[in-house]
């Protein structure tokens, strides 16, 4: 008999878990990742992460659940026996909304599609599939270990398995023309998805393809090519229905946009779980942060001794996390949210006037142009 849990109290909750292992590393990649060499290490980290999640239960207290969030890393190189334990764990400590959204994210490998029925059936109602392009050749300068027709199949495998499905792509690669890539959206929607997560190709420090640019190996798009591939994808994915209600995040309609996502751009609290996963959770008023050792072996070592780096935020900096989260989204965020940064109001008029904010006496929200210029508009709301 299952015991029934307490009335949820407090503000709802999502669940982030992060599997770090990766069958290859991708050169533009910056995420906490690891290549996977299998042993002991993998089925040690699936235990350390429902232990935690245990442990920080006893923190939030009572909550509505509202989203399980596999990441990664590679979550889908794991075995399905530990995303359904993992998933269970999180059912058994909170209290599951009625249309609780748990999301596994992973690649469109033959092998991986293989196992796709296994994680329904542990609980994933959700698939984020980094096809990142319909081009071999793209997704060879990308280093991914899949091809075009990979990806469609594994695509068209993952539309008939979960009840839901979002595809990542990866544009503003070097040479890509704006008609070319318009091309390649439409294909892409033409294979089912109800959510489509186009991103601009940022070369991070540190990365693989950081020191290819430095030796000059390619060249990036600059601005100017960079601006006219995203205004494609507005028009491309606008036409055929998807509303751009993030920045890098377009969904046909409202219920198919990521709930787990929009926790985190809302400013509401979440769990993180796993090697460098981050977490905000507001106890006793006061909003907390909190990261976890990026090494799995160094994770584990802090699970089983019972440590947690948490850190109160001050309310100006609570703040400028809701600032750079809730411009992203089309909806903002309240003044009322930010008002620790006492934003002079003759700025926000000046940036009005400009064109890069919606005259709304309620919240900050980004006009189209805003959105371009999204790291200029909140360095100059946050000075």
């Amino acid at each position: 008999m299952v015991k029934d849990l307490p009335t949820p109290r407090g503000p709802d909750l999502g669940v982030y878990v992060h599997w770090p292992y990766c069958a290859r590393i991708c050169p533009y990649c910056d995420f906490n990742v690891f290549k996977d060499r299998g042993g002991d290490e993998p089925a040690a980290l699936a235990r350390a992460i429902v232990a935690d999640l245990e442990a920080q239960a006893t923190l939030t207290g009572p909550r509505r659940l509202v989203s399980v969030f596999l990441g990664g890393g590679t979550p889908s190189l794991m075995d399905p026996a530990w995303a359904a334990e993992i998933v269970a764990a999180a059912r058994r400590l909170w209290t599951a909304g009625p249309d609780l959204e748990v999301t596994l994210e992973a690649n469109p490998t033959d092998a991986e599609a293989a196992r796709f029925a296994a994680f329904a059936a542990a609980g994933v109602n959700r698939l984020s599939l980094g096809l990142q392009s319909l081009e071999d050749q793209a997704l060879a300068f990308l280093g991914r270990n899949h091809d075009a027709a990979t990806a469609i199949r594994a695509t068209e495998t993952a539309a008939r398995t979960f009840p839901r499905l979002s595809v990542d792509l990866i544009y503003a690669r070097p040479g890509q023309t704006p008609a070319a890539w318009g091309e390649e959206l439409a294909r892409a929607v033409g294979l089912g998805a109800e959510h489509i997560s186009p991103y601009q190709l940022t070369i991070e420090a540190g990365t693989a393809f950081d020191r290819a640019v430095r030796r000059g190996a390619f060249t990036p798009p600059d601005a100017d090519q960079g601006a006219a591939l995203f205004d494609t994808t507005q028009a491309v994915l606008g036409a055929r229905g998807f509303e751009a209600y993030e920045v890098s995040n377009h969904a046909r309609g409202p219920a198919a946009r990521s709930r787990h996502n929009l926790v985190y751009w809302r400013g509401q609290d979440y769990v993180g779980a796993g090697p460098g996963a981050h977490g905000r959770l507001t106890l006793a008023g006061v909003r907390h942060a909190a990261e976890a050792p990026a090494r799995p072996a160094d994770y584990i070592s802090s699970v089983a001794a019972g440590a947690v780096s948490r850190q109160a935020l001050s309310p100006v900096e609570t703040a400028e996390e809701r600032l750079l989260s809730g411009l992203r989204i089309t909806e903002g965020v309240l003044l009322a949210d930010v008002a620790a940064l006492e934003i002079p109001p003759a700025r926000i008029a000046d940036l009005v006037a400009l064109g890069l904010l919606h005259d709304d006496p309620e919240r900050l929200r980004a006009t189209p142009a805003g959105r371009l210029v999204l790291d200029r508009l909140t360095s100059e709301l946050a000075i």
